[in-house]
């Protein structure tokens, strides 16, 4: 079968032939901040492309904002869907929260259709830079709160990627450690906006 790349098509359509790793995850969260303490027992499809990195940064911004109806979207392949989201019963999206180095563009257009946008970017200095250079831009969107994750930190995230894991992430006074028993991560989230 040929297959044309033709930059006329849409990213997601060259996307769908390509099969997603299946990861199992049970993540206890104890967040003392919110007074949130529950057990998820969650699938991630991690795209080809998509880094142990970004899959365990998805699985962190999960844990942050662990919610009865909060669920893993499309935004890897979908310009319409977010990395997660919350939706109330009718449809209504709640909050929709990216990972990585998302576009202006795609941020404006997320915050017009959602009551909360959060980003979490990470990349070191490069993730920096990409915040200086969109931030007179994001000034603008009041429903928009963005995250930069250190560097180190989610590097140290990916190490405790497997196709099945067992996580205990504890949320107080602002600090995060997610561990699989046997190693601990600490995550500090600098809100930059």
């Amino acid at each position: 079968m040929c297959v044309s790349l033709r930059p006329s098509f849409t990213h997601s359509r060259h996307v769908m032939a390509l099969k997603s790793t299946v990861f199992k995850v049970t993540l206890q969260v104890a967040d003392m901040d919110r007074h949130y303490y529950q057990d998820h027992a969650l699938t991630l499809a991690r795209h080809p492309s998509e880094t142990d990195e970004r899959m365990m940064v998805r699985l962190l911004a999960f844990a942050l904002q662990a919610h009865e109806l909060l669920a893993f979207g499309q935004g890897m392949t979908e310009d319409e869907e977010a990395d997660l989201w919350r939706k109330d019963l009718t449809g209504k999206i709640e909050q929709w929260i990216d990972v990585g180095l998302p576009d202006e563009k795609l941020v404006r257009k997320a915050c017009g259709r959602a009551d909360e946008v959060l980003v979490y970017a990470y990349g070191g200095r490069t993730a920096e830079m990409w915040f200086e250079q969109n931030r007179n831009a994001f000034a603008r969107l009041r429903n928009l709160g963005v995250f930069n994750l250190p560097q180190a930190q989610t590097k140290a995230l990916a190490a405790l990627a497997q196709r099945t894991m067992t996580l205990q992430c504890t949320i107080q006074d602002g600090q995060t450690w997610l561990s699989d028993g046997a190693r601990s991560v600490e995550v500090s989230c600098d809100r930059v906006k």
